[in-house]
């Protein structure tokens, strides 16, 4: 008989995770439900859309579940978790919440809870988010699967240390909206050259599926880059304009505000 697994919210990383694992076919969880209070329009569309279960009062099913998904905003996490311990009976806690690393959730919870912090993208929701994890001190062999049942239904997983997870998150987690910032100006001047919006898109998600690829084969970006940047040439002088204004370190700051902010949530 399959495990089963209860959202707590039904946000976008949710609603991401939830897509994966309802389209996996390998998935040990046989039944889903997703309690959001909140937005019952929401919680609705998600029960009809990939098959899931839905409740109101999450505090009357916690108990039917092997594994607790925590997909609430960050602050609200401490009001959450005092809420589950008196309901614990076993089961796996999960969040999905950035900031709120096993540390913070076992300082909550019955000493013997076996807690374990996610933190995928939104690319969950088509299998190809870049997930980094960390399993809390009671976690054992038998919580693994349910972990890796999880985990396998959203893409690539790397199992790191609380603190690596907390600087990384910017870079897996928060960076795919950068890449989606540079593709809608990619596009914006694409699209300046006359042809329509529909061929910009097809031109700008090519390009960058195929520099992807090109990244993939293991070959180092700076390499990359010589091979399409000819010395003097026109790529060259772009790549010029990108070194004076500093947009190596613009993005690194960029990836320093989201740490700091992440860190300022919890």
């Amino acid at each position: 008989m399959g495990s089963s697994i209860l959202f707590i919210g039904a946000g976008r990383m949710a609603e991401a995770v939830i897509a994966g694992i309802a389209a996996d076919r390998e998935s040990p969880f046989e039944r889903i439900t997703v309690a959001n209070k909140s937005n019952q329009e929401k919680r609705d569309r998600l029960a009809a859309e990939y098959g899931v279960h839905a409740t109101d009062d999450w505090l009357q099913v916690i108990q039917n579940h092997d594994v607790i998904v925590l997909a609430a905003p960050p602050s609200a996490h401490g009001d959450l978790l005092n809420a589950v311990a008196p309901l614990w009976k076993g089961q796996l806690i999960v969040t999905l919440a950035a900031g709120i690393d096993p540390e913070y959730m076992e300082a909550r919870l019955p000493a013997e809870a076996p807690v374990c912090w996610i933190m995928p993208n939104t690319a969950a929701q088509i299998g190809e988010s870049m997930t980094t994890f960390v399993c809390g001190n009671a976690v054992t062999s038998a919580h693994r699967p349910l972990i890796e049942g999880l985990l396998q239904a959203i893409g690539p997983a790397e199992e790191l240390t609380a603190a690596q997870v907390h600087e990384l998150t910017a870079v897996t987690g928060s960076a795919p909206a950068f890449m989606y910032y540079i593709a809608s100006a990619l596009q914006e001047a694409a699209a300046a050259t006359g042809i329509s919006e529909e061929q910009a898109q097809r031109l700008v998600v090519q390009m960058m599926k195929g520099s992807a690829a090109m990244l993939a084969t293991g070959k180092e970006p700076k390499d990359l880059m010589q091979q399409v940047a000819s010395p003097g040439g026109s790529t060259a002088e772009g790549l010029h304009v990108l070194e004076t204004y500093h947009v190596d370190r613009i993005i690194k700051q960029a990836v320093e505000a989201v740490n700091r902010h992440a860190g300022g949530n919890t």
